[in-house]
């Protein structure tokens, strides 16, 4: 069986969960498929430690995922699910460099205001860091989003037939959201002080007891975090408003 590759990109922070609870997922599905799925690390912390690898030493230097797969995208084989990274701003370049040094990574320091070249040829270096330098990498030129100019012409010249006039008295759009038992107003977190197991149950509303998940693993500093959504509320927002739509005029249905 012929064999195929994906890229999917290892990220940070908060979109690291999707290659935590989808990529499994996906592993699965492609299993047998003759498919495999591949990680390239274009974190933050990954990009620092490819752009300077001087003095690191040989068990902590890393390709430069980035580079590979800026090549790759130019290539017709090219196949890669990019999740979205940090900004990178300057706070967490700053941080990632501090972290990766108390780790015992001999990485420069980010010179904000350089005083003389090297530091200016140090910060053009790490220019390459920053999260706005690898969408342009990864698109390779694919990132403007603009129609064609014939598409544009079309679509002025023939609108939707839902397209109306904009009403003189403006919009009457607004954006609305739930008050409370939504997955914001009954967020729970903590970070635990040492490394530890938790168990996730479930407990019905006859007290009988699931548990979903046993003896998971959390470190030292990590945050558990968990919301849920009252069903009952949701769907009586959505009937509130719903009704809120009809009485002004704008809800109405579509052919």
């Amino acid at each position: 069986m012929t064999s195929s590759t994906i890229n999917w990109t290892k990220i940070d922070e908060a979109p690291a969960l999707a290659s935590f609870a989808l990529l499994p997922i996906v592993r699965a599905y492609l299993k047998g498929s003759g498919i495999v799925a591949h990680t390239k690390d274009i974190s933050l912390t990954g990009r620092i430690l490819a752009n300077f690898p001087e003095k690191l030493r040989a068990d902590q230097k890393v390709p430069d995922c980035l580079a590979e797969l800026g090549a790759l995208a130019q290539k017709p084989e090219a196949n890669i699910i990019k999740l979205p990274n940090i900004s990178a701003t300057i706070p967490q370049l700053q941080a990632a460099i501090k972290e990766l040094q108390q780790k015992g990574y001999d990485v420069p320091n980010y010179p904000e205001d350089p005083k003389n070249d090297a530091e200016k040829a140090l910060q053009a270096r790490f220019a390459k860091v920053l999260g706005s330098a690898v969408n342009p990498v990864l698109r390779e030129g694919n990132s403007d989003r603009r129609p064609a100019l014939s598409v544009k012409r079309f679509a002025q010249k023939n609108p939707h037939k839902m397209m109306k006039p904009w009403p003189k008295s403006g919009s009457k759009a607004q954006i609305v959201h739930m008050t409370d038992k939504d997955f914001y107003g009954s967020e729970k977190s903590t970070t635990v002080a040492a490394p530890t197991t938790v168990r996730i149950e479930h407990v019905a509303a006859d007290g009988k007891v699931t548990v979903l998940m046993d003896k998971l693993a959390l470190l030292a500093g990590e945050v558990i975090d968990a919301a849920v959504m009252n069903v009952a509320a949701l769907r009586a927002f959505y009937a509130e408003q719903i009704e809120v739509a009809r009485k002004e005029g704008v809800l109405r249905q579509c052919q």
